[in-house]
Parts: structure tokens; sequence; C-alpha cells
């Protein structure tokens, strides 16, 4: 049957809410990291 698929150990199913979380923990990260480096002129800091 079309569109009928079960999730198998190569197709796991998708946790959105822990992705989502997962996400935002890493864009925190990111931004910490962009504005310490930029402060201490390690990174240049990117303009948005």
């Amino acid at each position: 049957m079309f569109g009928a698929e079960k999730a198998t150990a190569a197709n796991p199913p998708v946790d959105v809410k822990t992705l989502h979380a997962k996400i935002g923990e890493l864009t925190l990260a990111n931004d910490f990291l962009e504005h310490a480096l930029g402060k201490a002129g390690v990174w240049p800091s990117a303009k948005r």
C-alpha cells in the first residue's frame, strides 16, 4: 500500500520537539561563541 511505510532502524520516527530543542541549543551556543570570539578579536563579528 502506498504511503504505509513503517519506521525501521534505517528510518526511525522523528521526535520534532527534541529536534527543535537541539536546534535551539546549538543556535544559542553558536551565538554565544560568535559574540565571545568577536569581543576577543579572534573572530570577525558578522553583521546581520
